[in-house]
């Protein structure tokens, strides 16, 4: 059975570091946009609740073209408060109550739905080269985006996310009218001062940084052909959303919209 009881609220980030330890038995909750659901359908059953709605992880600073977003940002507050392509990504996630509530870090930590993602947001920070500050048994730590997705949120507690502005940034998306529907696909790209990284959104369980792509534009390809070698980097799947055909066809041309959103 739930238990509602044994709720932790601290009310500092070295509070809510110190009270996540190694995560063990633990829920972590912010915005509760995914876990609520999951706990009032069954499917999570906490031990014990750690609330991060008072941790003081609620703020975006901007300084010297490095942007530092706590890890309970509210999705609303990325829309005209972040870089982009996180900010356009940001204004698509749910609908007007869902990005108001959901939070950077939930959705950064989400995990996948049957063969869908439900981390909208894994892509444009994918692109952006994002830099993940955590806490966890062996202390704090920060880790690249490709790191953190790699290994998994197990075990560690998101404090803060940091990126650099980049010097362009473009988006192009596929999506389903019903705002509670997450991403059939999505590209985020991004200029930065490492080149161009390109990132792909709900051809899986989690986004996927599109390496060809980047390899190709590096050598010269242009926009078109570029796009063709995103086929190399991802599989895409079958599930509610979209069959794993549509998503073949649709992705060369979504990456070379991106790609050119860069340019203009």
């Amino acid at each position: 059975m739930t238990n509602l009881t044994d709720v932790l609220v601290p009310t500092s980030a070295e509070d809510a570091a110190a009270a996540f330890g190694d995560g063990s038995g633990l829920t972590v909750v912010a915005g509760g946009t995914i876990v609520m659901p999951d706990i009032m359908l069954g499917r999570l059953r906490p031990e014990r609740t750690l609330y991060l709605g008072r941790a003081g992880l609620d703020r975006i600073e901007r300084s010297g073209g490095t942007c530092r977003i706590g890890a309970a940002t509210p999705v609303s507050a990325l829309v005209n408060g972040a870089p982009e392509p996180l900010a356009s990504f940001a204004a698509h996630v749910g609908d007007r109550e869902v990005r108001g509530q959901a939070t950077i870090g939930g959705n950064l930590c989400a995990p996948a739905a049957a063969t869908f993602s439900r981390g909208d947001l894994q892509a444009p920070l994918l692109a952006l080269d994002a830099r993940i500050r955590s806490a966890g048994s062996t202390g704090e730590r920060t880790d690249s985006i490709e790191d953190f997705l790699a290994a998994g949120p197990d075990g560690r507690l998101v404090l803060e996310i940091e990126v650099d502005e980049p010097k362009r940034a473009s988006s192009a998306s596929v999506r389903r009218p019903h705002a509670h529907a997450y991403t059939i696909l999505a590209v985020a790209a991004a200029e930065t001062a490492a080149g161009t990284r390109v990132a792909i959104a709900g051809a899986g369980p989690r986004a996927v940084r599109a390496a060809s792509v980047e390899q190709a534009l590096a050598g010269g390809a242009s926009f078109e052909d570029a796009g063709q070698k995103a086929l190399d980097d991802v599989d895409p799947r079958d599930d509610a959303l979209a069959s794993a055909s549509y998503r073949r066809q649709v992705l060369p041309a979504l990456v070379g919209r991106a790609l050119e959103g860069l340019s203009s």
